[in-house]
């Protein structure tokens, strides 16, 4: 454990963000689940909706610093890949 007071101010500040960042990855991955159910044959979901929801998560992740733009613009890319290809 930290000893310094400047090394146990930034642990604290470390475990806040490691839970808040937690949960915008949770986020991300809800998102991309609700894309490919609505993907499925059964679904009542209309998935460029659930793309466009996605797609505005994923940014605002991006945005925040949680997950890398490249990766952000990855997902978008393979998400937006598979909605046209079944609507095509």
């Amino acid at each position: 454990m930290a000893n310094h007071k400047s090394a146990l101010k930034r642990a604290r500040q470390n475990e806040i963000r490691r839970i808040r960042n937690r949960a915008t990855k949770t986020r991300i991955k809800n998102a991309v689940k609700q894309v490919h159910t609505a993907m499925g044959e059964n679904s009542d979901l209309d998935p460029v909706i659930s793309l466009t929801q996605a797609k505005s998560i994923i940014d605002k992740a991006a945005k925040k610093g949680v997950i890398h733009k490249n990766t952000a613009a990855r997902k978008i890319s393979r998400l937006s890949q598979m909605v046209n290809a079944q609507l095509s």
